[in-house]
Protein backbone atom coordinates (compact mmCIF):
# COMPACT_ATOMS: atom_id res chain seq x y z
CA UNK A 1 0.00 0.00 0.00
CA UNK A 2 2.79 2.80 0.64
CA UNK A 3 4.13 2.12 -2.49
CA UNK A 4 1.44 2.51 -4.03
CA UNK A 5 0.47 5.89 -2.34
CA UNK A 6 4.28 6.71 -2.86
CA UNK A 7 3.83 6.11 -6.83
CA UNK A 8 0.70 7.77 -7.13
CA UNK A 9 2.45 11.11 -5.02
CA UNK A 10 4.96 11.05 -7.32
CA UNK A 11 2.64 10.55 -10.49
CA UNK A 12 0.96 13.43 -9.31
CA UNK A 13 3.96 15.56 -8.59
CA UNK A 14 5.25 14.78 -12.08
CA UNK A 15 2.07 15.73 -13.69
CA UNK A 16 2.12 19.32 -11.65
CA UNK A 17 5.04 20.18 -12.46
CA UNK A 18 4.93 19.02 -16.50
CA UNK A 19 1.48 21.45 -16.03
CA UNK A 20 3.57 24.41 -14.58
CA UNK A 21 5.92 24.14 -17.13
CA UNK A 22 3.43 24.14 -20.16
CA UNK A 23 2.19 27.23 -19.39
CA UNK A 24 5.07 29.17 -17.52
CA UNK A 25 5.12 33.01 -18.34
CA UNK A 26 8.27 34.47 -20.14
CA UNK A 27 9.17 38.38 -19.83
CA UNK A 28 10.43 39.63 -23.28
CA UNK A 29 14.37 39.90 -23.28
CA UNK A 30 15.24 43.19 -24.81
CA UNK A 31 18.32 42.33 -26.13
CA UNK A 32 16.66 39.66 -28.00
CA UNK A 33 13.80 41.02 -29.58
CA UNK A 34 13.60 43.13 -32.78
CA UNK A 35 10.97 44.47 -34.51
CA UNK A 36 11.54 45.97 -38.37
CA UNK A 37 9.47 47.55 -40.74
CA UNK A 38 9.48 48.25 -44.30
CA UNK A 39 7.76 50.58 -46.11
CA UNK A 40 7.28 51.17 -50.19
CA UNK A 41 9.39 54.96 -51.16
CA UNK A 42 7.97 56.51 -54.64
CA UNK A 43 7.48 53.09 -56.33
CA UNK A 44 11.14 53.10 -56.33
CA UNK A 45 12.43 51.28 -53.55
CA UNK A 46 11.50 50.19 -50.15
CA UNK A 47 12.90 51.83 -46.48
CA UNK A 48 13.57 49.83 -43.68
CA UNK A 49 13.50 51.13 -40.50
CA UNK A 50 13.50 49.82 -37.01
CA UNK A 51 12.29 50.09 -33.28
CA UNK A 52 14.88 49.67 -30.23
CA UNK A 53 12.64 49.43 -27.29
CA UNK A 54 10.98 46.50 -26.80
CA UNK A 55 8.91 44.69 -23.95
CA UNK A 56 6.44 42.67 -22.84
CA UNK A 57 5.71 39.21 -21.76
CA UNK A 58 4.22 36.19 -22.95
CA UNK A 59 2.71 32.58 -21.85
CA UNK A 60 3.79 29.72 -24.00
CA UNK A 61 1.87 26.48 -23.30
CA UNK A 62 2.99 23.49 -25.28
CA UNK A 63 -0.06 21.62 -24.36
CA UNK A 64 -2.74 23.66 -24.95
CA UNK A 65 -1.76 26.61 -27.16
CA UNK A 66 -5.48 28.25 -26.57
CA UNK A 67 -4.48 29.56 -23.22
CA UNK A 68 -1.21 31.11 -24.50
CA UNK A 69 -0.99 35.01 -24.70
CA UNK A 70 1.24 37.87 -25.71
CA UNK A 71 1.50 41.49 -24.54
CA UNK A 72 4.44 43.70 -26.06
CA UNK A 73 5.09 47.13 -26.10
CA UNK A 74 7.35 49.02 -28.29
CA UNK A 75 8.45 52.62 -27.90
CA UNK A 76 7.35 54.96 -31.17
CA UNK A 77 10.26 57.37 -29.98
CA UNK A 78 12.98 54.51 -30.91
CA UNK A 79 12.35 54.66 -34.29
CA UNK A 80 15.36 54.26 -36.33
CA UNK A 81 15.81 54.36 -40.47
CA UNK A 82 19.44 55.80 -39.73
CA UNK A 83 18.97 59.11 -40.82
CA UNK A 84 17.94 61.29 -38.30
CA UNK A 85 16.25 64.22 -39.88
CA UNK A 86 13.76 61.35 -41.49
CA UNK A 87 13.59 59.70 -37.85
CA UNK A 88 12.33 63.39 -36.28
CA UNK A 89 9.96 63.42 -39.00
CA UNK A 90 8.94 60.00 -38.41
CA UNK A 91 8.48 61.10 -34.65
CA UNK A 92 6.37 63.92 -35.55
CA UNK A 93 2.65 64.80 -35.78
CA UNK A 94 3.16 63.85 -39.48
CA UNK A 95 3.90 60.33 -38.93
CA UNK A 96 3.80 58.48 -35.79
CA UNK A 97 3.15 61.61 -33.09
CA UNK A 98 5.00 60.33 -30.44
CA UNK A 99 4.56 62.64 -28.02
CA UNK A 100 0.66 62.45 -28.29
CA UNK A 101 1.19 58.18 -28.65
CA UNK A 102 4.44 56.97 -27.18
CA UNK A 103 4.08 53.20 -27.77
CA UNK A 104 2.39 50.95 -29.98
CA UNK A 105 1.17 47.38 -28.56
CA UNK A 106 -0.14 44.21 -29.71
CA UNK A 107 -2.37 42.20 -27.18
CA UNK A 108 -3.92 38.66 -27.75
CA UNK A 109 -7.06 37.87 -27.48
CA UNK A 110 -7.22 34.55 -29.13
CA UNK A 111 -4.18 32.29 -29.74
CA UNK A 112 -4.63 28.57 -31.76
CA UNK A 113 -2.45 26.15 -33.41
CA UNK A 114 -1.40 25.97 -36.67
CA UNK A 115 0.50 23.18 -37.40
CA UNK A 116 3.45 22.11 -35.44
CA UNK A 117 5.44 25.41 -33.93
CA UNK A 118 2.75 27.34 -35.37
CA UNK A 119 0.23 29.35 -33.75
CA UNK A 120 -3.03 31.88 -34.95
CA UNK A 121 -2.95 34.68 -32.91
CA UNK A 122 -5.45 37.31 -33.01
CA UNK A 123 -5.25 40.49 -30.62
CA UNK A 124 -5.68 44.18 -30.52
CA UNK A 125 -3.24 46.07 -32.15
CA UNK A 126 -2.52 50.20 -31.22
CA UNK A 127 -0.92 52.44 -33.63
CA UNK A 128 -1.11 56.15 -33.82
CA UNK A 129 -4.01 55.70 -30.35
CA UNK A 130 -6.24 53.74 -33.23
CA UNK A 131 -6.79 50.24 -32.31
CA UNK A 132 -7.59 47.27 -34.51
CA UNK A 133 -8.36 43.68 -34.49
CA UNK A 134 -5.47 41.94 -36.57
CA UNK A 135 -4.48 38.25 -36.83
CA UNK A 136 -0.84 37.11 -37.40
CA UNK A 137 0.74 34.19 -38.11
CA UNK A 138 3.14 33.06 -35.76
CA UNK A 139 6.80 30.59 -36.09
CA UNK A 140 7.83 29.38 -32.96
CA UNK A 141 11.49 29.49 -33.30
CA UNK A 142 12.87 27.21 -30.23
CA UNK A 143 12.72 26.71 -26.58
CA UNK A 144 15.24 25.39 -24.08
CA UNK A 145 17.90 26.02 -21.52
CA UNK A 146 20.31 28.73 -22.77
CA UNK A 147 23.82 28.43 -21.59
CA UNK A 148 23.27 31.19 -19.21
CA UNK A 149 21.49 28.69 -17.03
CA UNK A 150 17.91 30.15 -18.29
CA UNK A 151 14.82 29.03 -20.11
CA UNK A 152 14.45 30.57 -22.69
CA UNK A 153 11.58 30.16 -25.77
CA UNK A 154 11.72 32.45 -29.44
CA UNK A 155 8.67 33.22 -31.76
CA UNK A 156 8.61 35.50 -34.86
CA UNK A 157 5.91 36.90 -36.77
CA UNK A 158 5.79 38.91 -40.10
CA UNK A 159 2.51 40.97 -41.16
CA UNK A 160 0.79 43.63 -42.77
CA UNK A 161 -0.89 46.98 -42.29
CA UNK A 162 -2.34 49.81 -43.92
CA UNK A 163 -0.96 52.83 -41.90
CA UNK A 164 -3.88 54.84 -43.46
CA UNK A 165 -6.24 52.49 -41.16
CA UNK A 166 -4.80 53.94 -38.42
CA UNK A 167 -4.94 57.18 -39.58
CA UNK A 168 -1.22 58.18 -40.92
CA UNK A 169 -2.09 59.31 -44.52
CA UNK A 170 1.06 61.99 -44.98
CA UNK A 171 2.42 61.61 -48.32
CA UNK A 172 -0.13 58.61 -49.68
CA UNK A 173 -1.57 61.70 -51.95
CA UNK A 174 1.33 62.30 -53.83
CA UNK A 175 2.49 58.79 -53.76
CA UNK A 176 5.82 59.78 -51.97
CA UNK A 177 5.24 56.80 -49.36
CA UNK A 178 3.26 53.83 -49.46
CA UNK A 179 0.10 52.83 -47.59
CA UNK A 180 0.97 49.55 -46.85
CA UNK A 181 3.52 48.37 -44.13
CA UNK A 182 5.14 44.95 -43.56
CA UNK A 183 6.46 44.56 -39.78
CA UNK A 184 8.66 41.85 -38.86
CA UNK A 185 8.69 41.29 -35.01
CA UNK A 186 10.99 38.24 -33.25
CA UNK A 187 11.19 38.17 -30.07
CA UNK A 188 12.62 36.02 -26.71
CA UNK A 189 11.61 35.97 -23.87
CA UNK A 190 13.45 34.22 -20.41
CA UNK A 191 11.23 32.20 -17.90
CA UNK A 192 9.98 33.45 -14.80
Amino acid sequence: MRLSAATLATALLFTTLNEARSADEYDIDPGHAAAVFRINHQGFSYTYGRFSKISGVFTNNNDDPGKGSISVEIQAESINTDLDKRDQHLRGPDFLNSKQFPTLTFKSTAVKKAGDNKLSVTGDFTLHGVTKSITVDVDKVGEGPAHQGQYRAGFETTFKINRSDYGITYGLQKGGVGDEVTIMLSFEGIRK
